[in-house]
């Protein structure tokens, strides 16, 4: 679609079930003396400081301390007030040092601080600290409320503690703790769709909906679509839009911009259209996300041109393109291997009032290792570091896997140690592209002996990580340790995957060993894993070089009847033979029929 079609939005009660909440977490107030005026302290061995806005920070602290050694104190409203200012910049580990001082110094405290040093403990996820502060202030009388309950259990969705968090919900609707707000709903709602539980999500705000107290209201709906589009729900996410309109309650452009997400997702572009079309008549204007949004998924389609059109119209409509916008141009550029354009747009950030982040050099340093550019990338990667910007795991691992794939191994190697030595933890992916680079290598002992030490620091192997040591022993001559590995995957929780089985039915092939390979496509068939082109490429890539053409026939007839093409690779073989069999009708005409459309046969 052409980018003009889309131009034209808790006394008694609590007393009596204390041990509701108590029972949560495992016995959370071992942590605490209750003591509010104790001279241990209780936060600031365990917690650090950030240093991203110092001055801010520093004047914030200097404020909070001369008004603790002031006397008299000033009322308890300034001290809350001076720890929100601290909470708001996110220095939750600072606000808990400063409460340390305020108990010391036998500063005034209330349910507001409470409600803040919750907060902070939850937004460190450490609702199990939350859930103890909790229990102190409600041993010295401090009555909990709304706002208490709201933010442990967001806490508790934050930490990924799903069912306790439902187990807190319900407890405060059948006992009656307290009243549950909008807040709470959405909080609920939108934790649940946050951690996966998506038809939860959906089955809560359906049951809500039926209730005459507690209705959803449009940021539940809108946390709901989210969550149904995240999933690839897109058409529920609609319906779900039109019954809260027919509910009376309006989407916002939040709502909006879920549901276009969801829709660019597929490439469902008239809707997409249609949606747009919909904001405007509601005079819901289009925001920056929105844009973004539109030229992310352009460019992700290669439509990079309509990209720049939306880019163009931002500007007219007076709004500014933020650095997310030009990371996804970025971005689209190097899909296409257009680095100089990509490497322009990334130079044109400081002249737009913006500063490149490191997602901006982590997509331009990916861009130029596909490219075979792992000197620019390699530039790039150490100017990131001069301009006071942080490497990620995800840089790391870009850049680890330009420098091994060229062949750099020591280079690639010597990055990884610095990246453990700037505890930047690796992840999944980090250990995979160290692990192909050793297979590539051939070096399988040491591969293993690396798979051993992932699993020794908590990662666990995935399909991908055997499908590498699979390839790797298949392409070292040892194929019988790769069958084992295939055979022994179900043992270890993983499936085979298509990747895996045709890995192995290539090499079986290759040394002459068709029948089992045949064996092995059936069985691959029966465990629900269906063979694709490169499954039947390979196998006919392994006959041919073994010149068993006509064996290699009742394979090519059946990637015609699937509806495969042969690669490039396959038919430069294909024609080489043909050469030889001249005479050949058969496989000429069986040629004809697996070659690709656009291929040239001239």
């Amino acid at each position: 679609m052409r980018i003009s079609a889309i131009a034209p939005p808790i006394r008694r009660a609590i007393a009596a079930k204390s041990s509701t909440y108590y029972g949560i977490l495992a016995d959370p107030f071992s942590l605490f003396s209750l003591n509010f005026h104790s001279k241990d302290r209780l936060f600031s061995p365990n917690f650090k400081r950030d240093l991203s806005c110092e001055s801010e920070v520093d004047e914030a602290i200097f404020l909070f301390r001369k008004m603790v050694r002031m006397r008299p104190q000033p009322p308890i409203f300034e001290f809350t007030k001076q720890l929100k200012v601290i909470v708001n910049l996110k220095q939750y580990s600072v606000a808990l040092k400063l409460f340390d001082e305020m108990r010391e110094l036998g500063a005034p405290v209330n349910q507001y601080t409470m409600n803040i040093l919750i907060n902070c403990c939850c937004r460190l996820k450490r609702v199990d600290i939350g859930f103890a502060i909790f229990g102190v202030f409600f041993k010295h009388g401090y009555e909990p409320d709304v706002v208490t309950f709201n933010t442990l259990l967001k806490g508790l969705f934050l930490d990924g503690k799903v069912a306790d968090a439902e187990k807190l919900f319900k407890q405060l609707l059948s006992l009656r703790l307290c009243e549950p707000n909008d807040c709470t709903i959405v909080t609920v709602i939108n934790g649940l769709c946050k951690n996966g539980h998506i038809l939860a999500a959906h089955d809560l705000l359906c049951l809500l909906e039926k209730t005459t107290i507690h209705k959803p209201n449009v940021m539940a709906y809108s946390a709901v679509i989210d969550g149904l589009c995240k999933v690839g729900m897109v058409d529920n996410a609609l319906e779900l839009k039109s019954r809260m309109i027919d509910k009376g309650i309006s989407p916002t452009v939040v709502t909006y911009n879920s549901m276009i997400q969801g829709l660019c997702d597929f490439g469902r572009w008239k809707e997409v259209k249609h949606l747009l079309d919909e904001m405007v008549n509601h005079k819901i204007c289009l925001t920056v996300v929105t844009f973004n949004i539109l030229v992310d998924s352009f460019c992700k389609e290669g439509n990079v041109k309509e990209a720049e059109d939306v880019l163009e119209i931002m500007k007219q409509q007076n709004i500014s393109p933020n650095i997310v916008t030009y990371n996804a141009l970025i971005d689209g550029y190097c899909l296409q291997g257009k680095m100089d354009k990509a490497k322009q747009v990334f130079d044109s950030l400081t002249g737009n009032g913006l500063k490149p982040c490191i997602m901006s050099y982590g997509t331009l340093i990916n861009g130029y290792c596909k490219k075979g550019k792992v000197d620019e990338a390699w530039r790039l990667f150490l100017e990131a570091s001069s301009k006071g910007l942080e490497h990620t795991t995800v840089t790391y691992s870009t850049m680890i896997h330009g420098l091994l794939t060229e062949g750099r191994n020591a280079d690639g190697w010597n990055l990884f140690k610095d990246m453990e030595a700037r505890h930047v933890r690796p992840n999944l992916h980090t250990y995979n592209v160290l692990l192909e680079g050793l297979c590539k290598t051939r070096q399988i002992a040491e591969a293993f002996s690396f798979l051993k030490t992932m699993e020794d620091k908590g990662v666990s192997p995935n399909i991908v990580t055997y499908g590498i040591l699979i390839s790797g022993l298949c392409k070292d001559g040892k194929l019988e340790d790769a069958k084992k590995l295939l055979y022994e995957l179900p043992s270890k929780g993983l499936q085979p995957n298509c990747q895996a089985y045709t890995i192995v039915i290539g090499s079986l092939c290759e040394e002459g060993f068709v029948d089992e390979a045949k064996d092995l496509l059936v069985k691959m068939e029966r465990s629900g894993c269906a063979p694709n082109s490169v499954t039947y490429n390979n196998i006919i890539q392994g006959l041919l070089k073994r010149k068993e053409v006509y064996k290699a026939m009742s394979f090519l007839e059946e990637m015609y009847k699937r509806g495969f093409s042969a690669d490039t690779t396959t038919l430069s073989m294909l024609i080489n033979h043909l050469q030889v069999y001249n005479k050949d009708v058969v496989l000429l005409e069986m040629i004809k029929k697996v070659v690709p459309r656009n291929f040239n046969m001239k």
